[in-house]
């Protein structure tokens, strides 16, 4: 492994290069991407910064119009997004448990 090849990019963690909306109102990984040795940690990166809450945000309200949760439940999961959105911070947050209720729905 050269040191090239340890060294991340410019687009490591940017959310709207390596994890762009599509047409179909959907988020897909470029093809590019899929080589990269740091494409999980890349999106994961990302994921967890301030960008990520609004991916987040929008799995959310898929999960809601496609009757995966209720009502309360999305106003909750919004409820939770957006304090995190202005506390300042991107903290981990509690994904495990949001993902969890939204699975068991």
């Amino acid at each position: 492994m050269t040191s090239s090849e340890n060294k991340p990019l410019d687009c490591f963690g940017k959310l709207e290069i390596v994890f762009p909306l599509g047409n179909d109102g959907l988020r897909h990984t470029p093809a590019p991407c899929f080589d990269c040795p740091h494409k999980t940690e890349c999106l994961r990166t990302g994921l967890r910064g301030k960008a990520g809450l609004k991916v987040h945000e929008e799995h959310v309200d898929r999960s809601y119009e496609s009757g995966m949760i209720n009502f309360v439940e999305r106003w909750s999961k919004k409820k939770a997004i957006d304090r995190e959105k202005n506390s300042g911070k991107a903290s981990r947050f509690k994904w495990r448990l949001l993902r969890r209720k939204t699975k068991h729905s």
